[in-house]
C-alpha cells in the first residue's frame, strides 16, 4: 500500500511541475517572438526561423523560475488532497519520517534535472540562440524579400527567380551609387562586422556613370554596405556555467557564479520544504492563505538575493561573506517558518 502512496506522490507532485513548466515557457515563448519582431515585422518569411530560434533559450528560464515552479506544484499537489480528502488518510497511514526513501528520490531527481539544464543544455543552446538572434535581428533591419524581389532604400534592388534560405538564383541587379547593373547565376548576403556583404557568384557587371563605362565578366563580385545599426554577439552570464562565471575575471561574473552556487541550496531548500507542503491540513480560506504567504515569502527571498548581487557589485564594504550569510539566515527563517505551520490554522 505504501509503495503505491509512494508512486502517487511523486507522479502527481512531478505532473504539477511539467504543467507549470509548460505553461510559464509557453508564455515566455510568445513574448519572446514578440520581442524579437518587435511588433512590426509580424508576419514574414522568417516568422518560422524565429519561432524555432526562440525555443533555443527556452530552458535558460526554467532555472530561475524553478524555486517558484516548485513552490506551485506543492500548492497544487497539497489543495488536491485537501479538496478530496485524502489528506486526512494520508496524515494517519503515512509518515514521512519513515518514508526518507520518498524525499531522497525527488530530492535527487529535481536537483540533476536542475544541474543539468542550468550547467550544459542552457548554456549550450543559449550561445546558438544569441547567434541566430542576431542573424534574424540584423537580416530584420536589412529587409525582407518578397514577390521575388529585395530592395535595400537607397542602395541596390535585387531580382531574382528563386531563393533558397538566404541564396539567390537568376539575379539581376542594380546598384544605384556606381549605376552598376549585375547579372549573375546566384547571389547571397553575408554580415561582416558593421558591413552587410552581398557576395555575387558568376556573372557580369556593366557600369555606367560619369567617371566609367564597361563590362565585365567575373566569377565573384562582393558589394559591400556599412550599417552602424548591425548588432555584434556581446557574451553574457548566460554564455558561462558556473564554473567558468568563478574563474571569470570579470568581477560581475564572478559574483554570479556565487550566486548560481546559492541558488544550488535555494532549490534543495525549496524541494525539502515542499514535501511539508504536502500535507498541510487545513481548510479552503486558511489553505489560500498559506500558498499567499509562503509565496509572497519566496518572492522577498529573490528580491532581497537581487539586491545583494547589487550590493556585491556596487559596494566596496559589502562582500561575497555577507552574502551568503544574510542570505542562508532569511533562508533557514523561511524554512522554519514552512516547518512550523500548523494544520487547520
Amino acid at each position: 500500500m505504501l509503495g503505491g502512496t509512494r508512486s502517487y506522490i511523486i507522479f502527481n507532485y512531478l505532473k504539477y511541475i511539467l504543467i507549470n513548466i509548460f505553461i510559464f515557457l509557453g508564455l515566455i515563448w510568445f513574448s519572446q517572438i514578440l520581442r524579437i519582431l518587435e511588433l512590426q515585422h509580424s508576419i514574414t518569411t522568417q516568422l518560422l526561423d524565429v519561432i524555432q530560434t526562440t525555443f533555443l533559450v527556452l530552458p535558460s528560464f526554467i532555472s530561475p523560475l524553478l524555486p517558484f515552479l516548485l513552490l506551485l506544484a506543492s500548492f497544487f499537489l497539497n489543495y488536491k488532497f485537501n479538496s478530496s480528502n485524502e489528506i486526512v488518510i494520508l496524515k494517519q497511514y503515512f509518515s514521512l519520517k519513515d518514508n526518507i526513501f520518498l524525499f531522497i528520490i525527488i530530492l535527487f531527481g529535481i536537483f540533476i534535472f536542475y544541474f543539468v539544464n542550468k550547467e550544459i543544455l542552457s548554456v549550450n543552446l543559449y550561445h546558438k540562440y544569441k547567434l541566430k538572434e542576431l542573424e534574424i535581428r540584423n537580416n530584420l533591419k536589412l529587409g525582407v524579400p518578397s514577390v521575388n524581389e529585395f530592395h535595400i532604400e537607397n542602395e541596390v534592388s535585387i531580382f531574382f527567380k528563386k531563393q533558397i534560405e538566404n541564396r539567390f538564383y537568376d539575379v539581376e541587379a542594380i546598384i544605384f551609387e556606381d549605376g552598376q547593373f549585375i547579372k549573375s547565376n546566384e547571389a547571397s548576403i553575408e554580415i561582416e562586422k558593421k558591413n552587410y556583404n552581398i557576395i555575387f557568384n558568376k556573372g557580369e557587371r556593366v557600369i555606367l556613370n560619369e567617371i566609367e563605362k564597361s563590362k565585365t565578366s567575373f566569377d565573384k563580385f562582393i558589394y559591400s554596405i556599412e550599417n552602424k545599426e548591425i548588432e555584434m554577439l556581446m557574451l553574457d552570464r548566460e554564455h558561462f556555467n558556473t564554473y567558468q562565471l568563478l574563474n571569470n575575471d570579470d568581477k560581475e561574473f564572478y559574483y554570479q557564479g556565487h550566486n548560481r552556487l546559492y541558488k544550488y541550496f535555494l532549490v534543495l531548500c525549496v524541494i525539502f520544504i515542499s514535501l511539508r507542503i504536502f500535507f498541510i491540513y487545513a481548510n479552503k480560506k486558511s489553505v489560500f492563505k498559506n500558498y499567499a504567504l509562503l509565496f509572497f515569502g519566496m518572492l522577498i527571498i529573490e528580491v532581497i538575493n537581487s539586491y545583494l548581487i547589487f550590493l556585491l557589485n556596487n559596494n566596496q564594504n559589502f562582500n561575497i561573506y555577507f552574502y551568503y550569510l544574510i542570505n542562508f539566515l532569511i533562508l533557514s527563517l523561511f524554512s522554519y517558518f514552512v516547518l512550523t505551520l500548523n494544520d487547520n490554522n
